[in-house]
């Protein structure tokens, strides 16, 4: 870093002068500019994974309509999934567009406390694909954080890609300024997923992102009429509990497979309010309790030290 556009290997390049300049090394004014503009947002929560496909998406989509169901508190969920932009299937807002106001970007509201914003409402279609580097996915999170008319919020939630990269550097550099409540990592049982996650969790320990804790899903089926449990991912190494016992992280639960859940997500529905009762719902509920109480000791905590 010290030695940029300085050292042998950066001979020809076009940006040698620029990086030789220091130029490159000052902060990047939008970091104060989102500070400002989520100043009114009192907590903000990522949901991370290092492995695809273990039900990112369907977490912060359920999380945010499960903090919305209290009509006192506004929340916005945000997909910086650039790639593979899932919430607005699973929000019911396919085909909803974003409008610019005198204030920036409105987000596309669910309810009148839940708000919405994903690259997913700029595409023509549902099917088109978003082929971009890096440099233009990071100054798509970046009009996300500053531009949307967020207004005043109690929860943001942020709905990110797989791995440890462009998006995830770049939602963590912005919102530097902003005191993260911390992040929510999710995983399934088998070894094939604990092993990218734990190099989430590496990559929340080198940025010092607080990691609220790890929840398990797709653990274990229960079977709808005998009520039986079924190891459809076995935990060949014991699973998020052991891993969370190793890394000494909490794990907020294990949310068991349900098919109802798939189908909630396609038609755009709340599972928690379609299915009330099952397992899978329950323990749902008890994860979000204990977020918010995660949320509530940090406000605190905070408190205490000023």
């Amino acid at each position: 870093f010290l030695q940029a556009g300085k050292s042998a290997s950066c001979q020809g390049c076009p940006n040698q002068k620029l990086c030789a300049s220091g130029a490159t090394k000052a902060p990047d004014p939008a970091i104060a500019e989102i500070g400002e503009k989520l100043s009114t947002v009192k907590h903000k929560i990522l949901v991370l994974s290092g492995k695809g496909g273990v039900g990112k998406s369907t977490f912060s989509a359920h999380l945010a309509h499960a903090l919305a169901s209290d009509n006192t508190k506004e929340i916005a969920l945000l997909d910086v999934d650039i790639c593979g932009p899932s919430i607005p299937r699973i929000m019911g807002l396919e085909g909803e567009q974003v409008h610019q106001s005198g204030s920036g970007w409105s987000p596309v509201y669910v309810d009148d406390n839940l708000a919405v914003m994903s690259i997913g409402f700029l595409l023509s279609s549902p099917d088109d694909a978003v082929i971009w580097r890096g440099p233009k996915k990071n100054g798509m999170i970046k009009q996300f954080l500053r531009d949307v008319d967020w207004g005043d919020l109690d929860y943001l939630i942020v709905d990110t890609p797989p791995g440890t990269s462009d998006e995830h550097l770049s939602i963590v550099q912005y919102l530097s300024s902003t005191q993260v409540d911390g992040a929510i990592i999710i995983t399934t049982p088998q070894e094939v997923s604990l092993q990218d996650v734990r190099k989430e969790i590496r990559f929340c320990q080198k940025v010092k992102l607080p990691i609220i804790g790890v929840v398990e899903n797709m653990s274990g089926f229960v079977c709808p009429k005998c009520k039986n449990t079924s190891q459809i991912f076995p935990p060949t190494t014991g699973g998020a509990e052991k891993m969370c016992a190793d890394l000494k992280l909490p794990l907020l639960g294990k949310v068991p497979l349900d098919p109802r859940i798939a189908r909630s997500c396609d038609e755009g529905k709340s599972f928690l309010s379609e299915v009330p009762d099952s397992p899978a719902a329950e323990v749902y509920q008890k994860i979000v309790k204990t977020i918010q109480d995660y949320c509530s000791n940090r406000v605190t905590e905070e408190q205490n030290t000023t």
